[in-house]
């Protein structure tokens, strides 16, 4: 369940129009290219649904004209315009939206279509977040591009009280050798650089494929076994636990299935770079501390 203050500003964000200054408004993105805006964005297009997300919780909600598919918390989102996908965008709908502003992924977004986005003249914000601080400082950013700072401020207030108390609580726990399987065919995880290791060593455990080149490696179920995971969480497509997760009982050698440490947190709370992620953090810790004890257990 959303952490209750959490929700509570993203109901109050609902509330909050488009701000009416016409003070100019700058900001630097991810790419280290200088957005300016003349006012605050009124009338904001979400290329990817983390974004649409983390507007609604920084009080934009009520600027957001377009989302891409798959946008859809806060439940207002799913109402929205949809302008296509992250991969395939409607560039068509999104000029015909009028839009002042576009906020895109950087990873995540056709670098063509972006191009083309920004040869009509449209600005456009590129977000990558690398760090659990990130998702905070996004949300002051977006507050500025869409003068909701107030919201915004308050909504990074916060998520960095919940990441702080994770933080104390669990962050010099022993070590827990962790495999995070993104999903089965193929067999997908994340290096060191990507989130979801972050919140792996917030939680006190050791990402088993940290040292991986890519940001999602493919690898092996033989690399995974001589990688000795003590704990895996796997993620999947919706709510359900994914059947294929059972998959590794066919290895009883292994730590993690003799401990009967196999995971299950949903993606849109760990995969979604928006304040929802410490409600996953929040799992994976727990989850952790489960290993933790049933390691020694087994000891």
């Amino acid at each position: 369940m959303p952490h209750s203050r959490t929700l509570f500003l993203l109901v109050l964000s609902l509330a909050f129009a488009c701000s009416s200054s016409r003070a100019e408004i700058t900001a630097v993105d991810a790419a280290g290219h200088t957005v300016k805006l003349a006012r605050p964005a009124e009338r904001i297009v979400s290329l990817a649904p983390h974004l649409t997300e983390q507007l609604f919780a920084a009080g934009a909600g009520g600027c957001v004209v377009g989302a891409v598919e798959f946008s859809d918390y806060p439940p207002e989102a799913r109402k929205l315009p949809r302008i296509g996908n992250y991969a395939n965008l409607d560039l068509e709908a999104i000029a015909a939206l009028k839009p002042d502003l576009a906020l895109a992924w950087q990873s995540g977004s056709h670098p063509g279509q972006l191009a083309r986005l920004a040869a009509l003249g449209m600005p456009v914000y590129l977000d990558e977040p690398r760090t659990l601080e990130d998702i905070a400082r996004n949300l002051e950013t977006l507050g500025t591009l869409a003068g909701s700072s107030d919201t915004a401020r308050a909504a990074a207030r916060d998520f960095r009280a919940r990441l702080d108390a994770l933080r104390q609580r669990y962050a010099t726990r022993p070590r827990v050798r962790t495999f995070y399987q993104v999903w089965d065919q193929p067999l997908l995880t994340v290096n060191g650089r990507h989130l979801i290791s972050a919140v792996i060593r917030l939680c006190g455990g050791e990402n088993v494929f940290a040292e991986s080149g890519p940001l999602t490696p493919t690898v092996s179920i033989e690399a995974v076994l001589a990688a000795r995971p003590e704990a895996i969480v796997a993620s999947g497509m919706d709510e359900a636990r994914p059947a294929w997760l059972d998959q590794w009982r066919r290895w009883p050698e292994l730590a993690a299935v003799k401990a009967d440490s196999l995971f299950f947190i949903p993606p849109d709370i760990i995969q979604r770079h928006t304040p929802r992620l410490l409600d996953g953090a929040a799992r994976m810790c727990e989850q952790l501390e489960q290993a933790r004890h049933r390691r020694e257990a087994i000891r």
